[in-house]
């Protein structure tokens, strides 16, 4: 790989992590559209570790609080009852699925998943989700019906099994093309949560599992056409650009629609479709043959 491709692989990691669009897909995509050399779910799991470098330093408030809650609700039984203890457990307890299928399902993720076919269907079936989704909170933010009590759910109406589900969202992620963002927050939408409770949870959630994912794919970097120095290089832009991008997602989805996210995976999921049925892309664009 060389620098130049680190650069523009760097920038896409950082520019689509944290929006519902994917980052995963964008960089095979990147890769396939360019005529480069699929970069692997290995450079995809160490970029990410930028990125959510930036979530760590964006939200480090949050974060301090809940880490200093939970190691005190360890000891001590009226800690477990604060918010910030609870949450801890929660982001504990919804990265649980993401780290059984991540393990169990590590072969198809690296092969099969990739398969441009697969990810065009991701990125249509997703977005409809999404927009369907986002149409119920549009819905109950004009004044249709809500949830007993009369008000979408913020964090703190957040418990075991929502976590769970969230979690399970989270999951779907592992299909490039689904996006860990639009997931957990199409799930959030659909358990009557707020845009921006969603949001928020879905990148606090992502921390362990993304950071875990990294970490265990450090043993593959340098090998094959992807070097350290090119891998690090991406990251580091994956942070800085992340950084801006997060910064400017929530205050969008604190008034603003997901609705232009809807269009452009459903537009790009049927051009990658036309591409691939129609013999100018292959399916398998980028892949190594080893």
């Amino acid at each position: 790989m060389s620098w130049f491709e680190s650069f523009i692989l760097g920038l896409v990691q950082g520019l689509t992590e944290f929006l519902p669009i994917s980052s995963s897909a964008h960089l095979r995509l990147s890769a396939a559209f360019a005529g480069w050399q699929d970069p692997g779910a290995a450079f995809t799991a160490i970029t990410q570790i930028g990125t959510e470098c930036a979530v760590i330093l964006y939200f480090r408030k949050d974060i301090g609080r809940i880490i200093t809650a939970w190691f005190r609700s360890l000891t001590s039984r009226e800690a477990r009852a604060d918010h910030d203890a609870k949450m801890g457990w929660l982001v504990i307890v919804g990265s649980i699925p993401i780290g059984v299928l991540g393990i169990t399902l590590q072969d198809q993720i690296e092969g099969p998943f990739r398969d441009l076919r697969l990810i065009a269907t991701t990125l249509v079936v997703m977005g409809l989700v999404l927009g369907f989704a986002d149409f119920l909170a549009a819905r109950d933010e004009n004044g249709g019906r809500h949830r007993a009590g009369g008000q979408r759910k913020t964090l703190d109406d957040l418990g075991v099994r929502d976590g769970l589900i969230y979690g399970c969202c989270q999951a779907l992620a592992l299909v490039p093309g689904v996006s860990r963002s639009g997931a957990t927050i199409s799930g959030g939408l659909l358990m009557g949560y707020t845009r921006a409770a969603a949001a928020r949870y879905s990148f606090l959630l992502a921390i362990p599992a993304v950071l875990a994912s990294g970490i265990f794919e450090l043993k593959d970097a340098g090998e094959g056409h992807v070097s350290w120095g090119p891998t690090l290089f991406a990251t580091v832009i994956a942070f800085v650009v992340g950084y801006a991008v997060i910064a400017w997602f929530m205050r969008y989805i604190s008034h603003r629609s997901f609705l232009p996210f809807v269009i452009y995976r459903i537009a790009l999921g049927l051009v990658l479709f036309g591409l691939v049925q129609s013999g100018a892309l292959s399916p398998h664009a980028g892949e190594s043959a080893g």
